[in-house]
C-alpha cells in the first residue's frame, strides 16, 4: 500500500540567536512523519510561505517514496528556479522525505546512502576574540577539550571596526576596513600559530570581504601559516579569480555557502580550483543534491566541509552529519556547539566527544522536535544589522 503525503507544516522557533524553520511532513501511515531543515533566517517568512502556500498544495497526495521525482518536479514547478527561498523550501521537504524513508526501512539515512565510511566526523569550532592573545587562549581551551580543528577570527567578519575614518553624515551600518582587516588578521594568525604550534589545524573565514586583487594577495600572505583551509576568499560573482589564486599560492581553499546553482560549484571542482566544497545543504535544496555533489567532488579529489553555523537548525546539522558519515569525500564539519535548550527541544541532536561528532541512534535522521517547547520560543521580528555591511566611506559592501 502506497504511503502518501497528507500534510506539511512549518515550525518556526528561536531557541538561540537564529530564527529556525523546521518542515514537518505527515503521511497516511499513522504516526509516521519526517523532519527537514528549511532555515534561511534572514528571509524566514518567505520560506515558510513557499512551503505552505506553494509546495504543500503541489505535494499533497504524492508517494513519499519518490524522493528524486519530488525534488526534480518541485524545482521546475515554479518555472524560475535556483534561488535561496525556493531551495530552502524544497530542502525542508527533501530532508523530511529521507527521514521518512529511513524510518520506514528501520535504517539511518547514512545507511540508505550506502553505509558508513567512518564512525564519527571531525568538526571545527569557532575561536573569536578582540585580541590575538584572547583568540590564542580560546584555541588552547578547545585543544584541551580534544578539538583538532579551530576557526580563528579577530572581531566579526571583516575584523575590528574601530578607528574608522568616515565622512561626515555617514549612515549607520556594520562598518569594516578591508586594509586594516588584512593587516590585523595576518598578525593574529602569526601570533596564534606561534602560541599553539603546528599540531592544531587552523581555519579562517574571509567571508568575501576583500576585492579580488586583495584576496589573491591575502591568500599568498597567509600561505606560510599552513591553514587547513581559507574559507570564502571570493564572492560567487568573482569565481574566475580562483584561477589566479591557484596559480600564485598553495593555500587550501574552501568555497560554497552562498551557492544556489550547480554551475557555481561544478566549474570549481572540475578545474580543481578549490580543496573543500562547503555548501549550506538547505540552501542548495537538501540531501538529494548534496549527495550528488559529494560524489562529483570525490572524483576530483575535493572534500566536503558542509556549512554548519548557528543558522543551520539542529535538524540540518543532523542531515549534515549523515552525509559526513557516509561520504568518502568528507573533510571536516563546521560545528556551532548547541545550547542545553536546543538539546532539550531537539531530542537526538548529535553530540561531540573528544573533537568528533557522533550521530544518535535511531532510524532516519535520528532527530525529533518537541513542538510544545518550540512554541514557547517564537521567532523574533528583527531587521538584520550585520548584513548591512559598509566600507569606511559608507558605501555598501557584501557581508
Amino acid at each position: 500500500m502506497t504511503t502518501t503525503i497528507t500534510d506539511i507544516k512549518v515550525i518556526l522557533t528561536q531557541p538561540g540567536p537564529s530564527r529556525l524553520a523546521i518542515v514537518k511532513v505527515m503521511t497516511s501511515e499513522p504516526g509516521l512523519y519526517g523532519l527537514g531543515c528549511a532555515t534561511f533566517t534572514q528571509r524566514i517568512h518567505a520560506v515558510a510561505a513557499a512551503v505552505e502556500r506553494h509546495l504543500k498544495p503541489f505535494l499533497l497526495g504524492r508517494d513519499v517514496a519518490r524522493i528524486e521525482e519530488i525534488w526534480q518536479m518541485s524545482m521546475v514547478h515554479g518555472y524560475w528556479r535556483n534561488g535561496p527561498v525556493l531551495n530552502n523550501a524544497i530542502s525542508g521537504v527533501d530532508q523530511a522525505l529521507w527521514d521518512i524513508k529511513g524510518k520506514q526501512a528501520g535504517m539511518a539515512v547514512y545507511d540508505l546512502l550506502g553505509g558508513k565510511s567512518r564512525e564519527a566526523a571531525n568538526v571545527y569550532v569557532h575561536a573569536h576574540g578582540s585580541t590575538s592573545s584572547d583568540i590564542a587562549d580560546h584555541v588552547k581551551q578547545y585543544m584541551a577539550d580534544g578539538y583538532r580543528y579551530v576557526r580563528v577570527q579577530q572581531g566579526f567578519y571583516g575584523g575590528k571596526s574601530t578607528d574608522l575614518h568616515k565622512p561626515a553624515g555617514a549612515p549607520d551600518g556594520a562598518y569594516f576596513d578591508p586594509s586594516g582587516y588584512r593587516r590585523d588578521t595576518l598578525e593574529m594568525i602569526d601570533f596564534v600559530r606561534s602560541e599553539v604550534g603546528n599540531e592544531i589545524e587552523l581555519v579562517h573565514d574571509v567571508h568575501e570581504r576583500l576585492n579580488p586583487a586583495d584576496a589573491v594577495l591575502f591568500a599568498k600572505d597567509v600561505e606560510q601559516y599552513r591553514l587547513f583551509f581559507l574559507e570564502d576568499l571570493l564572492a560567487p560573482e568573482d569565481l574566475h579569480w580562483f584561477e589566479r589564486v591557484r596559480a600564485q599560492c598553495a593555500t587550501p581553499l574552501a568555497m560554497g555557502e552562498l551557492f544556489n546553482h550547480p554551475l557555481e560549484w561544478r566549474t570549481l571542482i572540475e578545474g580543481r580550483l578549490i580543496d573543500f566544497i562547503r555548501m549550506h545543504v538547505s540552501q542548495m535544496g537538501g540531501i538529494t543534491p548534496a549527495r550528488k555533489v559529494a560524489d562529483f567532488a570525490h572524483a576530483y579529489g575535493v572534500r566536503t566541509a558542509w556549512h554548519g553555523p548557528g543558522d543551520t537548525s539542529p535538524v540540518g546539522h543532523a542531515a549534515n552529519l549523515h552525509l559526513d558519515i557516509w561520504s568518502p569525500a568528507f573533510g571536516v564539519q563546521e560545528w556551532y556547539q548547541p545550547s542545553e535548550l536546543e538539546y532539550e527541544m531537539f531530542p537526538g541532536l548529535p553530540v561531540v566527544s573528544d573533537g568528533y561528532l557522533y550521530p544518535q541512534a535511531g532510524p532516519g535522521l535520528g532527530i525529533d522536535i518537541d513542538e510544545q517547547l518550540a512554541e514557547q520560543f517564537p521567532i523574533q521580528e528583527i531587521v538584520e544589522e550585520w548584513t548591512q555591511a559598509r566600507l569606511p566611506d559608507g558605501s555598501a559592501a557584501r557581508p
